[in-house]
């Protein structure tokens, strides 16, 4: 009997083993080419910004949300949150903007919630942008601005996160997904979200925003995606520390981490960063922005490095802090 223990107790560690390894998420590069191609597709024309194609990418969004398991957030019946825009006179140019009138033109978030086992733990957010340029005259040609960097990339990191944190063990704390629409017309949708959250703004533990993870940085070590605000809180060199292939933004001078969705939350105390590839990537609201111009491996190993510490973060007591001077 005894030797019959001894044989079990080690048949029982290596099992354990295997089902530990076979337990890591691995993201496939299929699927996130096909994300790719359908949103960066001819077809969707550019995925303008509050437009019927801003829509039916949305709703791509949302079917993603539904397969991967995810339920509506807290107090919303469906997955798509819309908001209604206006022309206005803004120091004399026409811009968009949001408006409680009912009207023609909407712009459209797709949002998804994994709830936590503790749901008074709080809430991470993990957000993109789901809009582009859509299509746009040059001469006698309409020209298609793709998109596939800017932002589809940053979408597609936001499902391929939801899918394998829903895929995996329940976590303590809720995780929100969103993609938010009309980021090209000044970040109307995640205005919109910030003053319409399904859940409460002090609920929410850090909010990571992706941004263009599309083509690597040559400034940036290599396989390594850029993090805004790096010194102005602790939640960039936590994750790195957990595995996250994260490091300083080397464009300090641009100014990105308040030309991003994330700042609107940040103006309002949360904890929010945008991580991001190339900040000054040539195909920039450029026609050429599209899937033959993609770095696929880095975007994929770049999401892959944040299964595991998002998985961390959202299953910890860890609550990111502003570093002194940090709060914008």
């Amino acid at each position: 009997m005894k030797r019959f223990g001894v044989v079990a107790a080690l048949f029982l560690m290596v099992w354990t083993a295997g089902a530990q390894d076979t337990a890591i998420w691995t993201v496939k590069p299929e699927w996130v080419k096909a994300h790719e191609e359908f949103l960066a597709s001819s077809a969707m024309g550019g995925r303008g910004s509050a437009t019927r194609l801003e829509e039916i990418a949305a709703n791509y969004v949302a079917s993603e949300f539904i397969g991967y398991g995810l339920k509506p957030a807290p107090g919303m019946e469906g997955y798509i949150q819309s908001a209604y825009l206006e022309v206005a006179l803004v120091d004399g140019k026409q811009r968009m903007q949001l408006t409680n009138k009912p009207g023609d033109i909407k712009t459209f978030n797709a949002i998804g919630y994994l709830e936590g086992s503790d749901p008074s733990s709080g809430t991470i957010l993990l957000t993109a942008h789901l809009d582009h340029l859509g299509t746009r005259t040059q001469g006698k040609d309409s020209v298609i601005y793709y998109g596939a960097n800017d932002d589809a990339s940053g979408t597609t990191a936001v499902l391929e996160l939801a899918h394998a944190l829903a895929a995996g063990p329940k976590l303590k704390r809720n995780v929100l997904f969103v993609c938010y629409g009309s980021e090209e017309l000044g970040g109307l949708g995640s205005t919109y979200f910030g003053a319409h959250s399904p859940v409460p703004l002090k609920s929410l533990v850090a909010n990571l925003e992706f941004e263009m993870i599309g083509a690597q940085d040559p400034k940036t070590p290599k396989g390594v995606l850029l993090f805004t605000g790096w010194d102005r809180s602790n939640l960039g060199p936590t994750l790195k520390e957990h595995g996250a292939l994260l490091g300083p933004d080397p464009y300090p001078e641009q100014h990105f981490f308040q030309r991003s969705d994330n700042y609107s939350l940040a103006l309002k105390g949360v904890v929010a960063h945008t991580a991001a590839g190339w900040g000054t990537v040539p195909t920039y609201h450029q026609p050429n922005d599209d899937l033959a111009h993609l770095d696929l491996p880095f975007m994929t190993a770049a999401i892959q490095s944040l299964v595991e510490p998002v998985r961390w973060l959202a299953g910890s007591d860890f609550v990111p802090k502003w570093n002194f001077g940090g709060r914008p």
